[in-house]
């Protein structure tokens, strides 16, 4: 389960470098911000004019009988209401839109540099946690600008002009009304902390959720073919138990708090009413001003209790933003400072005492050494964990290598453009990810320069025209998530055609054929033979009918290169090659 902060790291209120941070999304919409501002000033204070002038309309119109008086205070009332209600709503739809728009553009911000982190980063972070990061936590951001702080500005601002207009009309009242705020202050200081904890906790079982839901959906057939319907069942239940459980505590605290809070205010009005009444009797105290107090004693409790839901919204949009600013600060970034930017690459690469790691403790390539010139085909071979995969991971740049050095054409991979390079490198994996969209939309990858007809041509060649065309729509026929409509053959070809309509100088093939019937698997390597040629190549493969004709075969153990030669010669040594060519063939 994801943890949460429930403190800021400085250990005050508010972490002001945190604030500073979220403000400077709103540097390029200050003039709303700015006007919202001015609104909540307005609102606060038209909002506590009504009593003032009914007070007014009380003790000199209407005790002295001046119906013009009357009226005339009227208008003035009709007047203020209209102005507060134009004033409130823009206040409402401006706070808003800020928060929208500062939404989109941290939404824009924070995927952006998920796009930019390297692989490393995705092998150890739940992709639920992710998916929280860029929608939820995103979205109470929002909050903070709408509900959050300007709206618990505009509170404070409310309580600052109804204490000064009640001590303007009657400073003995105004501190009779006042003697219920220490317990008020009180309860609502415990309440906003109860609430706030209560909160983050359901923010981490949404992240709980998330993370479950996401990835027990993408497995949903490993779940069903091994039975295991009841236990994950059991699973999401106590997830979704811990967040029915946070979600009741806050409901706890509200419940305690606006009762004491209601119970408060009447006992308030009542003090009130009964020292009003002596002073009414002693001629201290005239009409209006007890009319006026009873009304801004109504107007000062809603905005104590709204502080503290205000307070906490403001808390949470803080933490979220502190979460999304750790994401964004992380440094797990693909370092793409290079300038070189070749038109066209002529395939030469070079490993040279390449030494990685994924942990950087534990090397997965140790000392690695090869060559390859343009236009040749390496293979490489060898059990499960034997670092096959991550030789062309560190050669696509999906991940930096701890020590020496791998070059394309005498370049240093560092000294590339990254795009430039990956345009140059044509990768098919084992395991092909479609998205859900059509075809053409899957091998273009939303790439407006390459058209219909050189995807026609590109899957005539690995022979996937034929299937493609049966398809309702051609290349328009829309693919369910991942492919799920499709054979495992067919996903396969369509990877290969994506990888052809580019016209990569350098293909990688990684366990291209493996996932594939032995029919598909000969139209395919018809289609490699082809593909490979005039092409510096790396293949990964299990069948080893599929790297034969290879230049040369690399035999790969725990690391290290174990063998090294073209099929002929690896056989004739009898060794690690020999034996398995031995399992595959000769024993069918």
């Amino acid at each position: 389960m994801e943890q949460t902060t429930t403190a800021t790291k400085t250990g005050n209120i508010f972490d002001w470098q945190v604030l500073s941070r979220l403000m400077a999304y709103v540097r390029p919409y200050r003039r709303v911000f700015y006007f919202l501002i001015f609104l909540t000033v307005a609102t606060a204070a038209l909002g506590t004019l009504r009593p003032f002038l009914i007070q007014k309309m009380v003790d000199v119109s209407i005790d002295q009988g001046d119906m013009t008086g009357v009226n005339r205070m009227f208008t003035w009332l009709i007047v203020l209401l209209v102005g507060h209600t134009l004033v409130s709503y823009l206040q409402t739809y401006y706070g808003g839109w800020l928060g929208q728009y500062i939404v989109r553009d941290i939404r824009v911000d924070l995927y952006k540099h998920i796009l930019d982190l390297r692989l490393k980063f995705f092998d150890r972070t739940p992709i639920g946690v992710l998916v929280t990061r860029n929608i939820s936590d995103v979205e109470t951001l929002s909050d903070v600008f709408s509900e959050g702080l300007a709206a618990m500005i505009g509170d404070i601002l409310q309580l600052v002009f109804i204490i000064a207009f009640m001590f303007y009309i009657d400073w003995r009242l105004t501190l009779v009304s006042l003697s219920v705020i220490p317990p008020l202050l009180f309860s609502t200081y415990v309440f906003k902390e109860k609430v706030k904890k209560s909160f983050q906790e359901v923010r981490t079982a949404v992240a709980s959720l998330n993370s479950f839901v996401q990835e027990h959906l993408t497995g949903m057939s490993v779940v069903q073919i091994f039975n295991n319907e009841a236990r994950e069942q059991q699973k999401f239940e106590k997830i979704n138990q811990e967040h029915t459980r946070a979600n009741i505590k806050s409901v706890l605290y509200y419940s305690v708090y606006y009762p004491v809070a209601e119970v408060l205010g009447a006992v308030g009005i009542g003090l009130l009413v009964w020292y009003a009444a002596q002073g009414q009797i002693e001629g201290t105290i005239t009409k209006g001003a007890l009319i006026a107090f009873i009304l801004y004693n109504s107007l000062f409790f809603r905005p104590i209790r709204q502080i503290a839901d205000r307070f906490n919204t403001l808390q949470l949009g803080l933490v979220s933003t502190e979460r999304l600013l750790k994401l964004l600060d992380s440094k797990e970034l693909i370092a793409d400072n290079g300038t070189y930017l070749p038109t066209t690459l002529r395939g030469d690469v070079r490993f040279d005492h390449v030494w990685f790691a994924y942990n950087e403790e534990n090397y997965v390539l140790k000392d690695i050494n090869f060559e390859v010139k343009a236009g040749q085909t390496i293979a490489f071979v060898g059990a499960t964990g034997a670092g096959k995969t991550s030789i062309i991971n560190l050669l696509s740049r999906f991940y930096d290598i701890n020590k020496g050095t791998i070059s394309i054409d005498g370049h240093d991979l560092h000294e590339y453009d990254l795009k430039a390079l990956r345009q140059q490198i044509g990768v098919v994996l084992q395991d092909v990810f479609l998205f859900a969209g059509s075809i053409a939309d899957n091998i273009t990858l939303g790439n407006k320069d390459i058209t219909e007809e050189q995807i026609w041509e590109a899957a005539e060649l690995v022979g996937a025209r034929r299937f493609i065309e049966r398809l309702p729509g051609g290349l328009h026929y829309q693919v369910m998530e991942r492919g799920a409509t499709l054979s495992v053959g067919q996903r396969q070809l369509i990877s290969f055609v994506r990888a052809m309509v580019y016209q990569p100088r350098i293909i990688i093939l990684d366990e291209a054929t493996s996932s594939v019937d032995s029919e598909t698997e000969e139209l395919i390597q018809e289609a490699i033979d082809k593909l490979m040629e005039g092409r510096t190549s790396l293949v990964i493969a299990h069948r080893l009918s599929t790297i034969q004709k290879a230049d040369r075969i690399i035999v790969l153990d725990r690391g290290e290169i174990q063998e090294s030669g073209t099929h002929e010669e690896l056989l004739r040594r009898g060794g690690f090659y020999a034996q398995l060519y031995q399992m595959q063939y000769v024993n069918e």
